[in-house]
This record gives structure tokens, C-alpha cells and sequence, in this order.
């Protein structure tokens, strides 16, 4: 019986395979079925900040220097225009690709596990989008990549302290000010004193400016006032 069951599962995954064929997302070669979002030569190429080596600040911590109190910061990718990480983020940003989402998010678990500075964390908040682009993609990245992340760390995912109120056209196009002045008031902090949570991570997809993360740890700080705030994101601009 075991057997036959086996052998089912199989014909099945060759079934799907041959039906929803899988294309690696940076070199579009049909790769074999498996939960990957890349085939192994390109998987091999990735381009990796080594972040968790550090042993100095990095370019994402002060990035926030001045700006708002961080306890620790965290990107596995570096994104530039047209490097291997482009595609990632265009597929799980455009491409109705949630799948994408969550096995980047548990990539980017393990990397954060083996990291003694978050050993400690309680809670992610993924950065939220506004209802209705919500609705029209169809998912929020930044909550896939923290349910992905708490897979692999067991710790809650707290969406109901960071909610966004005002509609955002796409911010790829503005520059550093005008993201700024874009964000304000655009997130509300809700919740009003979670006391049991001490250190906290938001989670995004992509750093560019940090606009957009410098508003939420702000609200944040208003309904957390004693916790830890730390950010975790897939990708941070080079």
C-alpha cells in the first residue's frame, strides 16, 4: 500500500510537472519540479550581502543612522538595476508568484536563525499594504516572507499592530525626498501597548531609501514604546 501511494505521489508530481512546468525566474531554463524558485547554477549566483558576517555596521544600518533607532538590521540579497535579484523581486511583486514570496522567506529564516542578535525576537510585523492593492495583487509579499521567516524561527506574526491607511501609488520611480513626503501618515500604529512583546523585526521586501520602513518603526515606536525594533528584508538596494 505504501508503495502504490508512493508511486502515485510521483506520477502526480511528473503530471504537474508536464502540465505547470517550472521555469528558473532569473534564466527562464525548466528546471525539474522542486520548491525552488531558481535552478542550482543561478541559485549558486545569487547575489548575497554576507550581512550576517559582519562584523562592522553595514550599509543598511546606516542607512537609518540619524533617522530612526534600530536595534539590529538584516538583507540576505543586494539589488541593483539588472542584477539576479531583480527578477526575484519582480515576480513575487508582479507576477502573482506568492510561491516565490514563501520560499525566499524561509531562505531568509534560516539565515536569521543562525544569528545570535536574533535570537531574542518575539514578533515580526510585515509591512503592510493598503486594502485595496492587497485585493489587486492578491497577497502581500512582506506577509509571506514573514510567514516564511516564522516558519523557521516559531515566532508569531503580529499584522495587527502596523495598518496602512492611505492608497500609495508605486514608489520605484521617486526619488529619496519625495518618498519621504509620500509616507508620512500613511501607516497608523494600532494595538496600544503590547507590553509582552521586547524586541520586534518588520519585515520588508526591498530596502531603496528606507522611507517607507523609517515611517513604520516610527508608528511602531508610538504603540511599543519600550520593545526593540529591528528590520529584516529579502533584498536592500546596493
Amino acid at each position: 500500500m505504501k508503495k502504490t501511494a508512493t508511486l502515485f505521489n510521483k506520477w502526480r508530481s511528473d503530471l504537474l510537472h508536464v502540465m505547470y512546468p517550472n521555469f528558473c525566474l532569473i534564466c527562464d531554463v525548466e528546471t525539474a519540479h522542486s520548491p525552488s524558485a531558481v535552478c542550482p547554477v543561478c541559485e549558486n549566483d545569487l547575489q548575497y550581502t554576507y550581512y550576517e558576517d559582519y562584523t562592522e555596521p553595514t550599509l543598511l544600518d546606516q542607512l537609518f543612522w540619524g533617522r530612526v533607532p534600530l536595534h539590529q538590521t538584516y538583507a540576505m540579497l543586494q539589488f541593483e538595476k539588472e542584477n539576479s535579484t531583480q527578477p526575484i523581486l519582480h515576480a513575487l511583486k508582479y507576477k502573482d508568484r506568492p510561491d516565490v514570496a514563501r520560499y525566499f522567506g524561509e531562505r531568509l529564516g534560516e539565515k536569521v536563525k543562525q544569528q545570535a542578535k536574533f535570537s531574542d525576537l518575539d514578533a515580526l510585523i510585515p509591512v503592510p499594504l493598503h486594502p485595496q492593492k492587497e485585493f489587486l495583487r492578491g497577497y502581500n509579499q512582506s506577509q509571506l516572507l514573514a510567514e516564511g521567516i516564522a516558519s523557521e524561527l516559531k515566532i508569531p506574526i503580529r499584522s495587527d499592530l502596523l495598518k496602512r491607511v492611505v492608497f500609495t501609488e508605486s514608489q520605484t520611480k521617486k526619488g529619496k525626498e519625495l518618498r519621504w513626503e509620500n509616507m508620512q501618515d500613511r501607516f497608523e500604529s494600532q494595538v496600544k501597548g503590547a507590553v509582552e512583546l521586547k524586541h520586534v523585526a518588520v519585515v520588508d521586501d526591498v530596502v531603496t531609501t528606507g522611507s517607507t520602513l523609517e515611517t513604520c518603526v516610527r508608528r511602531l515606536q508610538e504603540t511599543l514604546p519600550n520593545a526593540k525594533i529591528s528590520v529584516i528584508s529579502l533584498a536592500v538596494a546596493k
